[in-house]
């Protein structure tokens, strides 16, 4: 989608060095997917338990979607199995819900649940990818795809998707036409596809995410700013990083922190010039961001969005985790 002239054109994956020029940046969101999904039995009864993490607490605990929700009431414990269905010493303990039903749980058995994960958990595939007749549990294949090639700290309930279609000899192409590549983090949780049912598009809250912009990055950015060199971004993850921290800064500067952005028509962009981003659900965050990057500080983003969308559908392209993308420039 190019922005000034109003012009679509199809391409593969293959042909996107061909749109960026010397001296470019493109900024990635390294965020390593955590097996989050966890399963286990309640200690009185036995009933089989699912837990999906969706973000750090206080005092070491994790809020988490818990199943059967409402038979998991506080002080509830629990024992965890491991990824292939064993009983393992670890248990868990329900010490609060929230008013969406979450549950503030409480690990036993480990000083470091992160540490456990890979033997513990599932990598949390979105519910839509179906494996088997019985769900939608990970293949050994999934573990490795739903990752980036350049994820690093680990945080993320669901991957950032936008830069699953790059590969290592991908990165290579750009940074031999001079493209320098730099990276952000922003764990991403299940927050961000929260689908917008308030009434008034101000009164949707958006979850906090945490947040990386390193210094290396910031002082790259700032002097592509000052040289008029672009700045693409890789999701609509790294928009929320950068446009977080630029909304009170004059100039970027290494920064950690939480972000609850909202981005939507109509809305001027400060660090962004071009976006690599995958094909979304309506009535998202995602969608809006997207449509306000189109046309920024106009309405008229949403319109083009949506036309783009329709041609998209017609041509067959696949939408969500595992689909095709679009590039805005």
């Amino acid at each position: 989608m190019e922005r000034a002239s109003g012009a679509l054109a199809h391409q593969q994956f293959t042909d996107l060095p061909q749109f960026f020029r010397a001296g470019d940046l493109l900024v990635m969101n390294n965020s390593r997917v955590i097996p989050a999904r966890l399963r286990g039995r309640k200690a009185v009864g036995g009933a089989a338990v699912e837990m999906l993490l969706t973000e750090p607490a206080r005092d070491a605990t994790w809020w988490a979607m818990v199943r059967p929700g409402k038979r998991l009431p506080p002080t509830t414990q629990i024992e965890l199995f491991d990824n292939q269905g064993r009983p393992t010493p670890f248990t868990a303990e329900v010490l609060e819900k929230n008013e969406e039903g979450h549950a503030r749980l409480r690990f036993e058995g480990t000083e470091n649940l992160l540490a456990e994960l890979d033997a513990l958990g599932e990598i949390p595939l979105p519910p839509y990818i179906r494996r088997n007749a019985h769900g939608h549990e990970q293949t050994s294949e999934d573990a490795e795809r739903y990752q980036t090639v350049y994820a690093n700290p680990a945080g993320s309930v669901a991957a950032p998707t936008a830069g699953l279609h790059f590969t290592k000899a991908m990165l290579e192409q750009l940074r031999a036409r001079e493209v320098e590549t730099h990276t952000v983090t922003l764990h991403v949780g299940l927050g961000t596809f929260a689908p917008v049912k308030a009434g008034v598009l101000a009164e949707h809250r958006m979850h906090s995410e945490r947040f990386t912009l390193p210094a290396e990055t910031a002082a790259a950015i700032n002097a592509a700013k000052a040289e008029g060199r672009r700045v693409i971004s890789v999701g609509t993850t790294t928009v929320r990083v950068l446009e977080s921290v630029a909304a009170n800064h004059q100039s970027l500067a290494a920064t950690s922190g939480s972000t609850d952005i909202f981005i939507y028509p109509p809305r001027d962009f400060k660090v962004v010039d071009g976006l690599l981003t995958n094909f979304h659900l309506p009535q998202s965050t995602l969608l809006m961001l997207v449509s306000a990057f189109a046309a920024p500080g106009k309405m008229s983003g949403r319109q083009w969005m949506l036309e783009a969308y329709a041609e998209a559908i017609r041509e067959k392209y696949r939408f969500f985790s595992y689909g095709d993308a679009m590039l805005i420039l």
